[in-house]
């Protein structure tokens, strides 16, 4: 069971992004996971009752949920995806790899636009990094054969509010998450705008098995983390989601159904692993509604 799935954020039209990412990418597909009741909504929910509220993604084996609400939030590259184009996943054959990232990146790019493009880097034979036209960011990537665990990996970029906590943060988090460690730290060999001694232009990091990274910004940036862009944390019970709430919550103002910022900016969501029987309940969205910290004994 994935236990940390990073949660988009989308203007009411959830859905129809989930059927365009199964369209883009390999091996993946879309469905409605569940749907916004009929009554008992907040007055801006209003109308999207009966409408979907959570889309899933199966991006070739890593879930995604899509959140279909209103404009409040709007993703942006602090949290991006590193997508893994493995030769091993086409026969070897390095150029049916470039050829199925390059088509990946093609359909990312209509509506979207260049972040990074895409071309020959040190650290790999082909990389572009591409804001898609729902405003979330893929960093494609060509591996070198078998090299890949994952095929989509959240990558957390440091800058704004945040800027050069990169390796403090994860420190943190793999302090805190069981089954957690460091891997890779590749410090920037020389100060840019914005960096200080220590902060990383790459590393990566596992939580409870689960492949992430995270980056300093190399400049400047006009924007930080945002709940556009959150990770749902799969609790066991109520004890793992009272420890997890009380170590991460640092912005008492963000607290709201089972959502909180930590004090680096990052939003998560704090569920239990049995979400959906509990919001099957009589009443549970509405009781919902009224949690800051969710307790699963009130539903």
């Amino acid at each position: 069971m994935q236990k940390f799935i990073p949660n988009l954020w989308f203007a009411a039209n959830a859905e129809e992004a989930g059927q365009y990412y199964a369209g883009v990418f390999p091996n993946t597909s879309a469905f409605v996971e569940s749907r916004y009741p009929t009554e008992g909504l907040l007055d801006f929910q209003e109308p999207l009752a009966g409408a979907p509220l959570t889309v899933t993604l199966d991006l070739n084996g890593t879930t995604l949920t899509l959140i279909n609400a209103g404009n409040d939030f709007t993703p942006n590259p602090s949290i991006s995806f590193i997508v893994s184009f493995d030769p091993a996943n086409y026969s070897g054959d390095a150029d049916a790899t470039r050829a199925a990232l390059d088509q990946t990146w093609d359909q990312l790019i209509d509506g979207g636009s260049v972040l990074m493009g895409l071309y020959t880097y040190a650290f790999s034979a082909r990389y572009g990094w591409v804001q898609d036209r729902y405003g979330i960011s893929w960093q494609l990537m060509q591996s070198d054969a078998g090299q890949s665990e994952s095929f989509i990996v959240p990558s957390l970029m440091f800058g704004g509010a945040a800027q050069n906590l990169a390796v403090p943060a994860v420190d943190f988090y793999v302090e805190l998450f069981e089954n957690a460690q460091v891997g890779s730290r590749f410090p920037y060999p020389e100060p840019t705008e914005v960096t200080v001694p220590g902060a990383v232009m790459f590393s990566d990091f596992k939580l409870n098995g689960q492949n992430f990274a995270a980056m300093d910004s190399a400049v400047a940036q006009p924007f930080s983390f945002s709940p556009g862009i959150s990770i749902e944390v799969q609790c066991e019970d109520q004890a793992e989601i009272d420890r997890l709430w009380e170590a991460l919550s640092a912005v008492p103002e963000a607290e709201q159904c089972g959502w909180l910022q930590d004090k680096f900016g990052v939003s998560w969501q704090v569920v239990p692993k049995n979400m959906g029987d509990l919001m099957a309940r009589p009443g549970a969205f509405e009781k919902m509604l009224n949690m800051k910290k969710l307790v699963i004994e009130d539903f």
